[in-house]
């Protein structure tokens, strides 16, 4: 097997000394596994989660390597001089080695091979995560400042960022409730305050139209009637097909029907489709999530006027 003899190409590196960051100062982050210690400013980063790729590159760290394809058309500058070295879920071992990186960063997808990753390099977990999305989103974007020497322009960026975050709050206050849907094809999917995207309930302060929806990773499967029965102010949707560029039935085709168009939502034209692969792929990237509240912002703002 062809990672397997990488692996054990990798072993041998190692044992002849390939990479060695002794001399290196380390630094002690936040990371989704804790207070971590790495070697600071790294030179070489491969990096395997979009989110991180969001962050890093609004810090303006340069990027040797990432996954392919990443899904998020705002990021190709960021990603243009970098070498593909995997996808989301399977590194490239074999180019890793050559590559020789300072620090390899895990999240999400590809947070199960960090165990194999660190047979090459050092690797830090970023995975956003929970209902404190928010919270957890500012300590990765602070932990990347810290160790690249750019807690000044992660400051900066904090503070923009919050002052969206109270503009979008302003935006919905007095508003009314919501739904957020995922469709995939015919297929939906509700998600709730405590979800992948519950911080547009919780952390703008919009309320939710069904409350108690099962937390799961894909979210809790639902029928038409259940919109119609919930019958939300705002319909908020993404659309996975759209997300990862697949074929098929799209997010308005799928929910433009006789239950759903009966809603208050699809009635005052309340129905905001989100950029998918921001919030489905990049989720937790700092520019992923400002985008994300300005389309929140302009709809609200639109509907009021």
């Amino acid at each position: 097997m062809k990672i397997h003899s990488t692996l054990a190409g990798v072993m041998l590196a190692l044992s002849a000394g390939f990479w060695n960051l002794a001399a290196a100062e380390d630094v002690a982050i936040s990371t989704a596994t804790g207070e971590v210690s790495v070697p600071e400013a790294p030179k070489t980063v491969a990096v395997f989660d979009v989110a991180a790729i969001d962050t890093l590159a609004a810090l303006d760290v340069p990027i040797a390597g990432v996954p392919s394809p990443h899904y998020v058309p705002y990021l190709d500058g960021a990603v243009a001089e970098a070498e593909v070295v995997g996808t989301l879920f399977e590194p490239d071992f074999e180019a890793l080695v050559n590559m020789n990186p300072d620090l390899i960063v895990i999240g999400g997808r590809s947070s199960e091979q960090g165990e194999a990753l660190e047979k090459i390099a050092p690797v830090v977990d970023m995975t956003v995560w929970g209902d404190n999305h928010i919270e957890q989103s500012l300590e990765r974007l602070d932990a990347y400042g810290k160790l690249m020497g750019r807690e000044d322009k992660a400051a900066e960026i904090t503070d923009e960022f919050n002052a969206k975050l109270d503009l979008a709050r302003a935006a919905v206050e007095g508003r009314g409730d919501a739904l957020i849907v995922l469709t995939n094809g015919p297929k939906v999917s509700a998600y709730g305050a405590g979800s992948r995207f519950g911080w547009i309930h919780s952390a703008l302060g919009l309320p939710e139209a069904v409350e108690a929806v099962d937390v799961q990773t894909h979210g809790e499967a639902i029928s038409f009637e259940f919109i119609a029965e919930a019958d939300p102010d705002w319909l908020i949707v993404v659309d996975r097909g759209a997300a990862i560029g697949a074929e098929g039935e799209s997010a308005r085709q799928t929910l433009d029907n006789a239950l759903v168009t009966c809603t208050r939502a699809w009635q005052n034209d309340q129905v905001i489709f989100l950029t998918a692969s921001n919030l489905y792929i990049a989720g937790g990237g700092i520019q992923s999530m400002t985008i994300t509240m300005d389309e929140i912002i302009n709809a609200f703002d639109k509907s009021s006027s």
